[in-house]
C-alpha cells in the first residue's frame, strides 16, 4: 500500500498554526511600531531578484545558501533571497541616496539551502534594522540597544551580549602574511575554539614565535572585563590596527554600560561571524540554555560600494519565529468571538458591522454548518431580544 505523504513539508520548512501566527503577528506589529518610534523606516524588498545583485557586498557569503533558478523572461539567473541585509544596503545606496544618516528596518521570509542557526529552519522570518551614514561607536551602540529592545518585546529575558571586532584577526592575519587558504583554515578553527588544532595549524604555517603567539592568543581572549587588558598585552609589534580595534570595543562597551546597565557583556576577540563582509565591531545576543545566538549584527562599512555609493553601515537581524519560540509569550487561540446567525434579518448586518468596527471578532454562521461553535473560538452569540440584537453568552 502506498502511503500518502503529500501533507509533508520539506526538511527545514515550517508553518505556523493560527494561535502561533496570531502571537507572531502581534509581536511583529509591536516591533515595527517601536522601530518607527526610533526613526527606522520600513522597507519591503523583493523575494527574488537577479543573482548578481544578491551576491554582492554582504551577499558573497550567502552563495551556498541561495536557491538559484533561471528567469524564463530574461534568461538570466535569479536568486531567492537568503538575507535581506544586502537588499536594504542597495536601497540606501542606490534608491535613497541621502546624505544624512538613514535608518531602515525590514521583516520578511528568507529561504536558505541549508538550516542556519538554532531554529533548524531554512525559512526564517528575518527581522532587522540597519543604520547607514555614520562612523562611530554611537551608531553601533544604538543598534545594539534596538536589538535588545527587540528581544525583550518578543518576551526574552536573561540575555547576554558577546562583543568582538573582526579587525583584530584581519590585521594579525595580514601582518602574518597568511595565504587565503591558511587564513580560512585558521578562521574555521578559531570559530570552534579548537586550541590544539589552532596550535598545529600555526606551527605548520612556519610563523615566527611572536606572530604565532599573537594569533594563538586570540582563541583565549574571551570572557569578562579582564579580556581587554589581556588583549593590550599582545606584543608591541602587533599592527596598530589591533590597538585601534581594542579601543573601539572598549568604547562601545562603556557606552552600553551607561544605556544598558543590566546587560551582561562578554568579550570574544576571536568572534568572526560574517567575517568576510563585517569590517569592525561584531555582536551577538544569547540566552541561557541555547548554544547559538538568538540575534546578531555588527558593522559593515563600504557595503554600498558595489551599488555605486559607499556608506558606513551597522545593523542587526534575527529570526522572529525563533524569538517567539524562545520567548515567554504563550500562543493565544482565538477566544471570545461572537457567532452571528445566518440570514439577513432586519438590523443583523448593521449590528455585525458595528461590533467589528469596535474591534470585536464576529463570525457569521453558515447554513447547515457542522461542529461546535467553540471550535471556531466563539463564546458569544448574537441573539434578537425585544426587537434588537444583543450579545449573549453561548
Amino acid at each position: 500500500m502506498i502511503q500518502d505523504n503529500t501533507w509533508l513539508l520539506p526538511e527545514g520548512i515550517d508553518e505556523l498554526l493560527p494561535a502561533q501566527a496570531r502571537t507572531l503577528e502581534t509581536v511583529r506589529r509591536a516591533l515595527l511600531d517601536r522601530y518607527a518610534c526610533w526613526g527606522y523606516q520600513l522597507v519591503m524588498t523583493p523575494f527574488i531578484e537577479f543573482l548578481e545583485s544578491l551576491l554582492t557586498g554582504t551577499g558573497r557569503d550567502l552563495e551556498l545558501q541561495t536557491f538559484k533558478l533561471t528567469d524564463q523572461v530574461s534568461g538570466r539567473q535569479l536568486g531567492v533571497r537568503a538575507d535581506i541585509t544586502p537588499q536594504a544596503a542597495r536601497i540606501d545606496a542606490h534608491r535613497l541616496r541621502h546624505e544624512a544618516p538613514t535608518r531602515l528596518c525590514y521583516i520578511g521570509s528568507v529561504l536558505r539551502t541549508r538550516a542556519d542557526g538554532l531554529s533548524g529552519s531554512r525559512s526564517p522570518l528575518q527581522i532587522g534594522a540597519e543604520l547607514y551614514g555614520h562612523v562611530g561607536a554611537e551608531s553601533d551602540v544604538e543598534i545594539v540597544c534596538l536589538m535588545m529592545e527587540t528581544l525583550r518585546l518578543a518576551g526574552l529575558d536573561d540575555i547576554y551580549l558577546d562583543l568582538g571586532h573582526v579587525g583584530i584577526y584581519r590585521a594579525l592575519a595580514h601582518a602574518a602574511g597568511l595565504s587565503d587558504r591558511q587564513e580560512a583554515q585558521l578562521f574555521e578553527a578559531l570559530q570552534r575554539k579548537a586550541t590544539s588544532e589552532i596550535g598545529e595549524l600555526l606551527d605548520g604555517f612556519g610563523l615566527d614565535g611572536g606572530m604565532r603567539d599573537m594569533l594563538f592568543a586570540l582563541a583565549e581572549l574571551n570572557g569578562g572585563d579582564e579580556v581587554l587588558p589581556r588583549a593590550r598585552e599582545l606584543p608591541a609589534r602587533a599592527p596598530a590596527e589591533v590597538a585601534v580595534a581594542i579601543d573601539y570595543v572598549e568604547q562601545v562597551a562603556a557606552q552600553l554600560r551607561r544605556c544598558q546597565p543590566d546587560l551582561p557583556v562578554h568579550f570574544d576577540l576571536a568572534e568572526l561571524r560574517a567575517y568576510h563582509y563585517q569590517t569592525g565591531v561584531v555582536f551577538a545576543a544569547f540566552v541561557p540554555g541555547e548554544g547559538q545566538e538568538v540575534a546578531r549584527g555588527g558593522r559593515y562599512d563600504e557595503i554600498g560600494d558595489v551599488f555605486g555609493r559607499a556608506r558606513p553601515a551597522t545593523g542587526f537581524s534575527a529570526d522572529l519565529k525563533t524569538l517567539i519560540r524562545l520567548g515567554s509569550r504563550t500562543p493565544q487561540p482565538l477566544d471570545g468571538a461572537v457567532l452571528a446567525p445566518a440570514g439577513d434579518e432586519s438590523g443583523l448586518s448593521q449590528k455585525v458591522a458595528e461590533l467589528r468596527a469596535a474591534g470585536r471578532v464576529v463570525i457569521r454562521e453558515l447554513p447547515g454548518q457542522a461542529g461546535d461553535p467553540s471550535q471556531m473560538g466563539c463564546a458569544y452569540r448574537l441573539q434578537k431580544q425585544a426587537g434588537s440584537w444583543a450579545v449573549v453568552p453561548l
